[in-house]
């Protein structure tokens, strides 16, 4: 695989790359084994397991030292059946490893019906630095598996859950190394970036579509001003009056200040690779030199031209697709883990 990224030819510009992986690809590339894991506030938690079985095990027969263990986290609105978590996951057994990834609360999808979200218990859901449910998972793998090397891969959202985890624990010896693909860093310039053309706008109203459907829970909308939730038109207006209060922040601005990456990548110490595309339609042109800039020694930040906004597809046809960023971040994983 090329260590530099050309976008199929058939797939040139922002949205093609962004649009074209969730209409195309499979949601269903590997067996997954569900568990169900108690929290600490007497939620549960759906996390959904690769195990490798034989196409692993053959890939790992002649390797010297055990499997890696990946752990993943999808973004906003995604779930591990997410097109994009399956090819990870596609790449991690095929070059004989395990994963699991997790379901951030309310999001876990019913594999024998990929529609029908799966409520979470308690009256909250998830947001962009809930970092306590990747912290209990993969304490719980790693009391588990003591021996077992583990390593995370985030997309989106989950990446910057997954840079924000890192930079609260500077010295961190759970994780032996992490990757990221389209992290948004600074939350309210991307949110209001995509209010600002057509396109950011109909992205917008597909994911505030589903996120008014989980405020408006029987258990939720009484704790929150449902009728402004209901009414919001950006991601301003529903983190004000669903995210913020359901989470313990003071409002949007409080939420954002708190939760994006851009604050915290400065102290990591863990090896991680953090993957962007300039052209990426959630994010205002600024965003990635700040980011880089601010990132310490321990962060590979790297851009590419073009790639969307997770989708870095190449190849020669629309039969024969190549999803760079996929393999890149695997390689790059094992390589700097393993």
């Amino acid at each position: 695989m090329s260590s530099k990224f050309s976008p199929a030819w058939f797939l040139r510009g922002p949205h093609a790359q962004t649009i074209w992986g969730r209409l195309a690809r499979p949601r269903r590339l590997v067996p997954l084994r569900r568990e169900a894991l108690e929290t600490p506030d007497g939620d549960e938690l759906l996390i959904d397991h690769l195990d490798g079985g034989a196409a692993a095990a053959s890939a790992a027969g002649g390797r010297e030292r055990p499997p890696l263990h990946f752990l993943l986290l999808h973004g906003l609105e995604g779930s591990s059946y997410s097109v994009y978590m399956q090819g990870v996951l596609a790449e991690v057994q095929r070059r004989g490893h395990l994963a699991t990834a997790i379901n951030f609360r309310s999001c876990a999808r019913d594999p024998n019906n990929l529609a029908r979200m799966i409520p979470n218990r308690r009256p909250r859901f998830y947001h962009s630095g809930d970092t306590g449910d990747f912290d209990f998972v993969l304490r719980t793998l790693a009391a588990r598996e003591p021996q077992t090397r583990f390593v995370a891969f985030g997309a989106s959202l989950g990446g910057n859950v997954l840079l924000k985890w890192l930079g609260e624990h500077p010295g961190q010896t759970l994780l032996a190394a992490a990757a990221t693909l389209s992290v948004p860093y600074d939350l309210a310039a991307g949110a209001t970036h995509l209010e600002q053309t057509k396109a950011g706008r109909l992205y917008l109203a597909s994911f505030l579509r589903t996120l008014k459907r989980k405020a408006s829970r029987p258990d939720i909308a009484p704790l929150i001003d449902i009728e402004r939730v209901m009414a919001s038109r950006t991601f301003y207006e529903f983190d004000e009056y669903a995210t913020a209060p359901l989470h313990g922040f003071a409002g949007a601005d409080d939420y954002y200040t708190k939760s994006s990456s851009l604050g915290f990548l400065d102290r990591i110490t863990t090896p991680a690779l953090a993957l962007n595309a300039e052209d990426d339609p959630f994010l205002p042109a600024d965003v990635l030199p700040r980011a880089k800039a601010a990132a310490s020694a321990s962060v590979d930040f790297r851009t590419t031209s073009e790639g969307g906004h997770v989708g870095f597809i190449g190849g020669r046809a629309p039969w024969r697709c190549e999803y760079w960023a996929e393999e890149l971040a695997v390689r790059w994983l094992i390589e700097v883990a393993g």
